[in-house]
């Protein structure tokens, strides 16, 4: 898993009303030293987020302005900026091994660096995220 690649995990929270398994897309936004995968969610909800500017910390839901990025994301996305705990990467290669977690598209490259930027700073990253995210930054 790559920064920039987004993923589909087919079974990523329970649906307390259904009892089913709900899927989720995630982005991959950098690895720590140890090898797990910093990422945010993606969202199609606006909930009060902007879309000009696109990064905004702001509450009660931060989040950066990723627009229609196409199949199978045909709404408005967002990345959600509250936290998300790491992947552990053995755990993440076994889920795509298994095809629960698979490979969806990579965002454009154009978006990169300001959504990185964004992330980066935003208050719920924490500081072995934001070092693993400027990795990512570097590089790109």
């Amino acid at each position: 898993m790559r920064p920039g690649e987004i993923y589909r995990h087919a079974s990523f929270y329970l649906d307390r009303e259904s009892g089913e398994t709900r899927p989720k897309f995630f982005l991959v936004l950098g690895k720590t030293p140890a090898g797990d995968i910093v990422a945010r969610l993606l969202t199609s909800r606006q909930n009060g987020r902007p879309e000009v500017p696109p990064c905004y910390h702001g509450d009660p839901y931060p989040g950066f302005y990723v627009g229609v990025l196409g199949e199978p994301l045909t709404a408005k996305s967002w990345v959600d900026l509250r936290s998300l705990e790491d992947f552990d990467e053995v755990e993440a290669t076994g889920l795509v091994k298994k095809r629960i977690v698979g490979l969806v598209k990579a965002l454009p490259a154009a978006l990169m660096r300001p959504l990185l930027e964004c992330v980066a700073g935003a208050p719920d990253t924490t500081k072995l995220q934001e070092r693993s995210i400027r990795d990512s930054l570097s590089t790109s």
